[in-house]
C-alpha cells in the first residue's frame, strides 16, 4: 500500500507539473498577441528561454534556498519513494518561472534580452525562493511568529502573493526604470495606442492559462489524499466572476474580457481551499474589477507603460487574494476557517515589500551595469530583428 501511495503522488504532482508548465505557453502567446508584430518572435524566444534558465537556477539554487534540499546526491537517493522529492520539484519550479514570464509581460518591446536572463536566474535562484521559504517551509520563524501573534499563519494555497503578487510588484520596478515604449506618451499630453497584434492569439493564450490554472490550483495539495474538489469549484467561480466584471466594465473590449479570468483566478489562488464557492465569485469578481480599473488608471493616467498589465493583473489581484483569504475563508462567510485578517494583511504585505525591494535592486543594478533598454534604432526596428535576426512571417517577407 506505501508503495502504491507513493507511485500515485508521484503521479498526482508530476500531471500538476505538467499542467503547469503548459501554462508557460499560455504567458507566451498572451505576450505574443498583445505586443506589435515586430515584437512577436522575441515574445516565443523569451518564455522558453527563461523557463529554461529558471529550471537551472531552481534546481542548483533556488529548491536548496527554499526548502533546504540538495539534489547533488547519487541518482539512488533521488529514485527513492518513485522520484517523489524530484517530481516535487519540477512542480514548484514551474510555480517559481511564472516569475520571469510575468515580469516579461510588463517589459516586453523595449527590453534588453541578455540582461533579463541575468535577471531571471537572481530572481528564480535567491529573490523568490527566500519568500517562499518564508511563506511555505517555515523559514525564518515567520509563520511561527504569525501564529502567536494573530492566532493564524499566513495562508496562501497556490500562490497569489507567493507567486503572483510578487511577479507583478518585481515587474512594477522593471517598468518604471525601464521607462515607456518610444512614441507611447507624447508631450502635447496625448497617449499613442499601441494596438495588440493579434486578438486570437491573446484569447488561446488566456485559455491555455486558464485550463492549465486547474493544475496550478487543485495539484497545489501535493499529495493525492489531499485533493480537494472544493479548491476546482472555487477556481472556477473566481474565473466566472472575473470574466463577467471584465466584460461589464471593459464595456467588451476583448483584452479585458480575456485578462478577467486571469485576474479572478490569480485571485482566488491563496484562499481557494478554505472559500465558499460564493466567496470566491465575489473575490473574482473584485479582481476583474481592480483589474480593469487600474490598467485603465495606470496606462493613461499614471503613464506606467505596463505592456500586458501584469502590476494590476498580478501585483495587485494577487495583493487582494492574499488578504481576501483572510475575510472569505473565514467561518463567518461560509468558509472553513483557520484564516484571520490580520495574518494575512502580514504576509501579503511582507512579500510586496519584498518584491519592491527584489525588483529595485536587481534591475537598478542591471541598469546601472550593462543596461537595460534597447537602443531607439532597435526598438523602431522591432524586438524581432534587433534580437532575433528573423520576423514572425519571413517567408512571406522576403516573397515581397
Amino acid at each position: 500500500m506505501d508503495a502504491l501511495k507513493q507511485g500515485a503522488d508521484a503521479l498526482f504532482i508530476l500531471l500538476g507539473a505538467i499542467m503547469v508548465l503548459a501554462m508557460h505557453a499560455g504567458f507566451a502567446f498572451l505576450e505574443l498577441g498583445t505586443v506589435r508584430k515586430k515584437n512577436q518572435v522575441n515574445a516565443l524566444v523569451k518564455i522558453l528561454v527563461d523557463f529554461c534558465v529558471s529550471a537551472l537556477a531552481y534546481f542548483v539554487v533556488g529548491y536548496g534556498v527554499a526548502y533546504g534540499a540538495s539534489f547533488m546526491v547519487g541518482a539512488e537517493t533521488l529514485a527513492a519513494k518513485n522520484g517523489y522529492e524530484l517530481v516535487k520539484f519540477f512542480f514548484l519550479l514551474t510555480f517559481a518561472a511564472a516569475i520571469p514570464a510575468i515580469i516579461s509581460g510588463g517589459i516586453a518591446e523595449r527590453a534588453k534580452f541578455w540582461p533579463q536572463l541575468i535577471a531571471t536566474a537572481v530572481i528564480v535562484g535567491l529573490v523568490y525562493p527566500l519568500y517562499e521559504g518564508v511563506a511555505w517551509n517555515q523559514k525564518f520563524g515567520v509563520q511561527a511568529w504569525l501564529k502567536d501573534v494573530t492566532g493564524d499563519e499566513f495562508h496562501d494555497f497556490a500562490g497569489s502573493v507567493v507567486v503572483h503578487a510578487l511577479g507583478g510588484w518585481m515587474a512594477l520596478p522593471a517598468v518604471l526604470l525601464l521607462g515607456a515604449r518610444s512614441n507611447r506618451y507624447r508631450k502635447d499630453g496625448a497617449v499613442s495606442a499601441h494596438p495588440p497584434s493579434s486578438i486570437p492569439f491573446l484569447a488561446l493564450g488566456a485559455w491555455i492559462l486558464i485550463v492549465g490554472w486547474f493544475g496550478f490550483n487543485v495539484m497545489s495539495a501535493q499529495t493525492l489524499d489531499k485533493i480537494s474538489g472544493l479548491v476546482a469549484v472555487n477556481s472556477l467561480m473566481a474565473m466566472v466572476g472575473g470574466t463577467l466584471v471584465a466584460l461589464l466594465m471593459g464595456k467588451n473590449d476583448p483584452g479585458f474580457v480575456h485578462n478577467g479570468p486571469l485576474a479572478g483566478l490569480v485571485a482566488v489562488c491563496a484562499g481557494s481551499d478554505v472559500m465558499h464557492p460564493m466567496g470566491a465569485l465575489v473575490v473574482g469578481a473584485v479582481a476583474g474589477a481592480i483589474f480593469v480599473a487600474m490598467f485603465t488608471l495606470t496606462q493613461n493616467k499614471w503613464r506606467i507603460d505596463d505592456v500586458l498589465g501584469v502590476w494590476p493583473l498580478h501585483g495587485l489581484c494577487g495583493t487582494w487574494g492574499g488578504m481576501a483569504a483572510g475575510v472569505f475563508g473565514t467561518s463567518a462567510l461560509g468558509g472553513l476557517g483557520g484564516v484571520n485578517i490580520w495574518a494575512q494583511l502580514a504576509g501579503t504585505a511582507l512579500g510586496v515589500c519584498w518584491a519592491l525591494v527584489g525588483g529595485f535592486v536587481v534591475y537598478g543594478v542591471l541598469k546601472i551595469s550593462v543596461g537595460l533598454r534597447l537602443s531607439q534604432e532597435e526598438e523602431f526596428e522591432g524586438a524581432d530583428l534587433s534580437i532575433h535576426k528573423i520576423t514572425g512571417t519571413p517567408e512571406r517577407e522576403v516573397s515581397w
